[in-house]
């Protein structure tokens, strides 16, 4: 089983990974694969700083999104590769996890937008709405 784990660094991802290191069995085949879908900046802005600047804000963001998932994984002994994409989360998510042919999306419930959307995130619900692969949404 493929395994794409989407993440954006809120606390509800911090309780995905906090469940899946004690329930392995949704990870399938390791490595899993870890998401992190980095919001474009507005085109003025863009042009305005120049495309290195821009692209090392890229790089910075998901760095420090990704690095302590990283470690967290590497604590709890899961082995995963891990991917950054630029663009709408839900829109990333679910292209990504359709091309890859993944068996099973895993993903918090909200992230860090929580507010916006009190029962179910809006790019969870967006993903659930766009996305054939399986989704489990943890809380």
């Amino acid at each position: 089983m493929k395994t794409l784990l989407a993440v954006d660094g809120s606390d509800y991802t911090n309780r995905m990974l906090s469940y899946l290191a004690t329930h392995k069995e949704f990870l399938g085949v390791q490595p899993c694969t870890v998401l992190y879908v980095v919001l474009p900046v507005p085109h003025r802005a863009a042009a305005f700083a120049g495309p290195d600047m821009v692209r090392g804000y890229y790089e910075d963001d998901a760095r420090v999104v990704l690095d302590p998932i990283r470690a967290s994984l590497r604590e709890s002994g899961i082995d995963a590769t891990f991917v950054h994409k630029l663009g709408h989360p839900a829109q990333e998510i679910a292209a990504y996890a359709e091309a890859g042919k993944f068996d099973l999306l895993v993903m918090g419930s909200h992230g860090v937008g929580a507010l916006k959307n009190l029962v179910l995130g809006s790019v969870a619900t967006k993903v659930l709405a766009r996305c054939s692969v399986p989704v489990l949404l943890l809380r």
